[in-house]
């Protein structure tokens, strides 16, 4: 089963930054979704900072489970059909069923009976609204959705990003940064909010690890294997993701052993 939509384990945190980045913090989808843009606020990029917070909203309206004339909420209620459904959101039950392919069942928006593609549309919202701001030349572009972020920068030192991992072992402190320039960091897990995500081949609460975080090019695809790296476990979820070109994978178990994917994007984290 997915994620809920609130979100994965709080205390990802994208870190400092060069120059006088300018920010927005937009409550939504049961989280807080943070922008930081190292670009100037001119007109048009705060027209597209509107279009991108517009976006999200769209699709907390369109998805979420928990509000009633939601197309989730009536399609769960039998009252709209699939075919007869918006066409995003018949792309987004597309992406949901490729999902539970590439993740070898781990996945599954069906997994409780009634439609719930929360684990999947936090980090589709995300991810288009941070290609809004790409597409109208703010690239230089870091979006934080309670925890899953997106970053883009410009060549050269000023844009890199470094985005923090908490340690799931011990609170406050960091147990990896991730450093780049274009990629996306999302991160799942048991610790804050107990076991909540359920393995839908068994129908038991995943309990194996304490923490996954994924990194790759698409906050959609890295938060949803997130989620299903803690479906699989320690020993699956790291053959697994071996088969995923672009993606690493980095897991604590709930014996506190923290273990990395070769290619993991790994920055000192100092």
């Amino acid at each position: 089963m997915a994620d809920a939509w609130s979100g994965p384990v709080a205390g990802v945190a994208t870190g400092p930054v060069t120059g006088a980045p300018w920010r927005h913090a937009e409550p939504v989808m049961g989280t807080v979704v943070s922008f930081t843009l190292r670009h100037r606020p001119t007109p048009a990029l705060r027209a597209a900072l509107d279009r991108a917070v517009a976006l999200l909203h769209e699709a907390d309206r369109e998805f979420s489970p928990f509000l009633p004339d939601s197309a989730t909420s009536r399609m769960r209620r039998g009252e709209l059909g699939r075919a007869d459904a918006p066409a995003r959101v018949r792309r987004v039950l597309e992406l949901c069923e490729l999902a539970h392919s590439r993740t070898r069942g781990a996945f599954d928006a069906w997994a409780a009976g009634p439609v719930d593609p929360c684990g999947l549309v936090k980090g589709w919202a995300a991810e288009r609204a941070w290609r809004v701001l790409r597409a109208a030349g703010a690239g230089d572009t870091c979006v934080n959705a309670g925890g899953d972020v997106r970053v883009g920068g410009a060549p050269g030192r000023a844009g890199v990003w470094r985005t923090g991992i908490a340690d799931p072992r011990r609170s406050g402190r960091l147990l990896a940064v991730v450093a780049g320039r274009d990629h996306a960091v999302a991160t799942s897990g048991t610790v804050e909010r107990g076991e909540h995500i359920t393995d839908p081949r068994t129908g038991a609460p995943a309990a194996g690890l304490l923490a996954a975080t994924v990194t790759g090019p698409e906050l959609l695809w890295a938060d949803v294997y997130a989620t299903a790296a803690v479906v699989l476990g320690e020993r699956e979820a790291h053959r697994w993701i071996t088969a995923l070109p672009g993606y690493a994978l980095l897991t604590v178990t709930a014996d506190g052993e923290a273990r990395a994917s070769a290619d993991f994007p790994f920055a000192p984290v100092a």
